[in-house]
């Protein structure tokens, strides 16, 4: 899969991740977008939820959760 339809998959999941944050708990809203990328053909990755205070690179954030109070990161790992 090129870096390209990857940021693109993303930046989808993202905007749909936004549109839910004040109502999914962080844990459902993980699972669908694990199951987003997965199903693009990604098998190499990292999904972590962490608070705002956490965010250590906001392009890496894919959702957003509990009010807006947590972020859900994706980081590739390289094989």
């Amino acid at each position: 899969m090129t870096v390209s339809k990857i940021a693109v998959l993303l930046l989808a999941v993202a905007c749909a991740s936004v549109a839910q944050a004040k109502t999914k708990p962080c844990e459902e809203l993980r699972k669908e977008i694990e199951t987003k990328i997965q199903s693009a053909g990604v098998t190499s990755y990292t999904l972590e939820i962490v608070t705002d205070s956490e965010v250590k690179d906001p392009n890496m954030v894919v959702g957003s959760c509990e009010g807006g109070t947590r972020k859900i990161v994706y980081q590739r790992n390289d094989d």
